[in-house]
């Protein structure tokens, strides 16, 4: 008797996250919060609310990292509404940190700041104190009448063995903390392109990271975002990776990523139509190849893959013709958004 083959799962990956919006160079300027993550656009919102919009539309199931650390500078707690609406749409709800946020527990903050290097890098830390950030988002998921994280990822890709063995203390059975391109610290161990990976009892799935051109002997290495990434480049790459075996596909964004601003506090936006159609693009493959593929959240894919998967490793090869207009594209994009925005809030306006 015949058997399906089995669908390569798609986990499309979105950290959700407040800014810090420059109050570590300017004590005058204030944190982000809600504009970061709704996007808001003449009363729309064009990062969050879209992005579930476009889930919605074509059935696909996102894992969205929700970072934590922000709740010691915003006591409001405003995360707690956004994580709570996008578990109600069906979406795993799993567990991001910037620790650079914790210097909001003390008064003197601003001169703790000040005198940290390296604030952000949750991999210099020891490992009780990663177990510390690791418990306050676990019990902020708690108190947020959420299910208990089962996947980490840390803020900017930063890792070390550290992070692995606080998340095996912490029982979070995955991760998604590697995307090569995107932050690399030398240590070959973790020099990990694609598949599933197990370190100190967590299994890692890195964003996947690809060749998208090499010249002779020059090769550069990209990690598959949707503002980085075409949508044909993705096809090609969904496709190239099923065809040698790799279950599990990772892709990284955020919802700011779907606009374009010309301020820290996401005052002046507009609609980023590149990105948008991009996200759209990849659903509606996705929605259309469900025989193939399988668009599912992290944990959900992880634990359906058999104990007996080998790891992979392979590094995947983009093109040449995928990269040069997608390159040509993004400037083109970006300096339209710029030209654009400036107009509207009065950079081109004649003094009176």
């Amino acid at each position: 008797m015949s058997t399906a083959p089995v669908r390569t799962r798609v986990c499309i990956t979105i950290d959700t996250e407040f800014s810090i919006g420059g109050a570590f160079s300017d004590k005058a300027k204030q944190p982000v919060a809600e504009p970061l993550v709704w996007c808001n656009v003449d009363g729309r919102s064009q990062g969050l609310g879209f992005m579930l919009d476009t889930f919605r539309q074509y059935a696909i199931q996102a894992t969205f990292f929700v970072e934590t650390q922000q709740r010691h500078h915003f006591k409001h707690d405003p995360m707690g509404p956004i994580a709570r609406q996008i578990h109600a749409e069906g979406h795993e709800v799993q567990l991001h940190a910037h620790p650079c946020w914790t210097v909001f527990q003390h008064a003197d903050w601003w001169t703790i700041a000040q005198g940290q290097k390296e604030r952000d890098d949750i991999g210099k830390r020891s490992v009780d104190e990663v177990v510390s950030l690791l418990k306050q988002g676990i019990e902020t998921f708690k108190e947020w009448q959420l299910p208990p994280p089962l996947a980490f990822r840390s803020g900017n890709l930063n890792y070390s063995d550290n992070v692995y063995r606080a998340l095996a203390q912490s029982g979070i059975p995955y991760s998604s903390n590697i995307g090569v391109a995107i932050h690399d610290n030398g240590d070959p161990n973790y020099k990990l392109y694609s598949g599933r990976h197990q370190r100190h009892g967590v299994d890692e799935f890195p964003v996947l990271s690809f060749s998208d051109w090499k010249i002779g002997r020059k090769q550069h290495i990209k990690s598959l975002t949707i503002a980085g990434s075409s949508f044909a480049e993705t096809r090609y790459l969904l496709e190239k990776a099923r065809s040698e075996g790799i279950p599990l596909v990772v892709l990284l964004t955020h919802p700011f990523e779907f606009v374009q601003n010309r301020d820290l506090a996401f005052q002046q936006t507009r609609r980023n139509a590149l990105t948008q159609a991009r996200l759209r693009k990849l659903c509606e493959y996705l929605h259309q190849h469900r025989d193939r593929f399988d668009a599912c959240g992290l944990a959900a894919a992880a634990a359906s893959l058999p104990a007996a998967t080998p790891p992979t490793n392979a590094l995947l090869k983009g093109t040449l013709w995928h990269a040069v207009p997608r390159m040509a594209a993004q400037v083109a994009n970006d300096r339209l958004g710029r030209w654009v925005l400036a107009r509207k809030h009065g950079a081109f306006k004649k003094p009176v």
